[in-house]
């Protein structure tokens, strides 16, 4: 197998997700081309220098429909002999991008990709492209199906996690992302957003709240509480498939659960021999790459099979591993895979995550990806992992090695 290496990591910076958003004026297609332009500035890129554009993104409706990659494509500065493909993982679809761009380069098909992924989520509601496991009920019952919120509150109520310990964990990445921002950790990444006569729109992540106490996340209510205890509720469900509990415990509110925001992220990725031709070094090598299956009515426990699933391919064992990146899809996520693994918290998320940022749904999972490797890079590690939950019960999984 030829070896995948990440050649650059690059991402526009989040902006709210809703018609006061600053990113709100800026379409799906300008955003993705925008940030297209940016990868082949920074990189030199010339001709048909890259085999395919891989673009994740999650609701495919609208402005983000007709296949967006290929769109991108040609409202970008690259060559239009570039392909493109659009992919949905759900939140894993950046992720995936990369990992199918990778796998891609590994195998010889092209020596080169751009891949990672976009979502304007304040543009294009979450949930209008109409999810056949939420709407149709012959696989709904099937399933089990309950929202995303109320699978968050079933794994804090299974595994033990308490309000408690989940605004803890919102602090924290508030704490981190605020002192990341002051320190200039994503200055290599960020791609700020300019509008037609090259005015700044957006250049910093305006999603983040880094004045919240514990006392004003105790004030919220909680956010699935209502739809889970209403009858039929899908409290109901959940216990209808999972006997053993007696009740449900909602713990989860906006306060620790990630933000909607609007965003797109871009990897580079090639062979060695793209390297040498375009005279770019190697940042880093994906080293492994590991997709899941898991209950769907749970949903969000992926992150810890899949975990496992990808250390024992490559032959490593959570040890080997210096930081994580864990989506925090839900404060309830990221409790878990840190109880399953024992890992040290102060290895995990070390910049925030998404309940301070934000989760841009089909930029989320390239994101994390370049937001580890500059966090290796800048304390001089070497092993990254990259995981995320996804809805209808999977997970995805990314191991990069600096070089």
């Amino acid at each position: 197998m030829t070896d995948a290496f990440i050649y650059d990591a690059a991402r526009t910076p989040r902006g709210k997700g809703r018609a006061d958003g600053s990113l709100h004026e800026v379409t799906s297609l300008a955003l993705s081309a925008r940030l297209l332009n940016a990868v082949k500035a920074r990189n030199n890129l010339e001709g048909h220098a890259v085999e395919d554009v891989i673009w994740g993104n999650v609701t495919q409706v609208k402005e983000q429909g007709g296949c967006l990659a290929r769109s991108a494509v040609l409202a970008s500065d690259l060559d239009e002999r570039i392909p493109g493909l659009s992919i949905n993982r759900f939140c894993a679809s950046g992720m995936e991008a990369v990992n199918l761009a990778a796998n891609q380069v590994r195998g010889g098909a092209g020596q080169a990709y751009i891949a990672g992924g976009v979502e304007m989520m304040g543009r294009v509601a979450m949930g209008s492209d109409g999810a056949a496991i939420a709407v149709d009920p012959s696989l709904a019952m099937k399933s089990y199906f309950v929202p995303q919120g109320i699978s968050a509150d079933i794994i804090a109520t299974e595994y033990g996690f308490t309000r408690e310990e989940a605004d803890a964990l919102a602090l924290e990445s508030q704490r981190r992302a605020a002192r990341a921002w002051e320190e200039g950790r994503f200055d290599r990444s960020i791609v700020p957003v300019l509008d037609q006569n090259g005015l700044t729109i957006l250049d910093r992540d305006e999603y983040m709240r880094p004045g919240t106490t514990a006392e004003d996340l105790a004030k919220l209510k909680p956010a699935f509480k209502e739809m889970g205890e209403m009858m039929p509720g899908f409290d109901k469900v959940a216990m209808l498939k999972y006997p053993h509990l007696t009740h449900i415990d909602h713990i989860h509110h906006a306060g620790n659960s990630s933000g909607i925001v609007d965003g797109a992220a871009a990897v580079l990725i090639g062979n060695e021999e793209f390297g040498r031709a375009y005279g770019l070094k190697p940042r880093a090598r994906i080293r492994a790459t590991a997709k899941i299956g898991t209950d769907p009515t749970i949903m969000l426990t992926g992150p810890v099979p899949v975990t496992e699933k990808i250390l024992r391919e490559a032959g490593m064992s959570i040890g080997d591993i210096d930081l994580f990146e864990v989506n925090e899809a839900f404060a309830s996520v990221v409790l878990r895979f840190m109880q399953a693994f024992q890992v040290d918290p102060g290895k995990v998320n070390v910049n925030g995550g998404a309940i301070a940022l934000g989760h841009p749904l089909g930029a989320t999972g390239a994101i994390i990806i370049g937001t580890l490797l500059d966090e290796l890079e800048r304390q001089d590690k070497t092993m990254g992992l990259a995981t995320l939950c996804i809805a209808s019960g999977m997970g995805a999984a990314t191991i990069i090695e600096r070089v």
